[in-house]
C-alpha cells in the first residue's frame, strides 16, 4: 500500500482532497489506496491521472444497493473524474450489526 511519503506532492494533495470529500458520508472506516503504480503505461494514466481503491464503511449505506452506494461515493468526487482521478474501485459496506457474529 502506498503511503503519502511515497507519493508525489500533487498525488498527496489529491488523496487528501478525496479523503476530505468522503467525510460527508460519515465513514466509520475509510481506506484510500493509490494504485497508480499498477497502471503505468495505461492510457488512463497519461498526464498523471491516478487510480485509487476505496474501502469505505458507513451507516449511510444501510438499505442501499451496491449501485446506489457507489453513486453516493461518486457524487462526492464526480468533478475529479476522469482527471485527476481516472479510476476509483469501490468497496462500500455497512458496519456489522452489533451482537451478530
Amino acid at each position: 500500500m502506498s503511503t503519502p511519503a511515497d507519493l508525489p506532492s500533487a498525488a498527496v494533495l489529491l488523496r487528501d482532497q478525496l479523503l476530505q470529500r468522503l467525510q460527508v458520508l460519515s465513514p466509520s472506516t475509510l481506506n484510500l489506496i493509490d494504485e497508480s503504480h499498477l497502471h503505468i503505461g495505461h492510457a488512463g494514466a497519461e498526464g498523471g491521472a491516478r487510480h485509487f481503491r476505496l474501502q469505505i464503511v458507513s451507516n449511510q449505506f444501510h438499505g442501499h444497493s451496491t449501485l446506489a452506494r457507489h453513486r453516493l461515493v461518486y457524487d462526492c468526487v464526480r468533478d475529479l473524474m476522469p482527471y485527476p482521478v481516472h479510476a476509483l474501485a469501490i468497496e462500500a459496506s455497512t458496519p456489522p450489526s452489533e451482537g451478530l457474529s
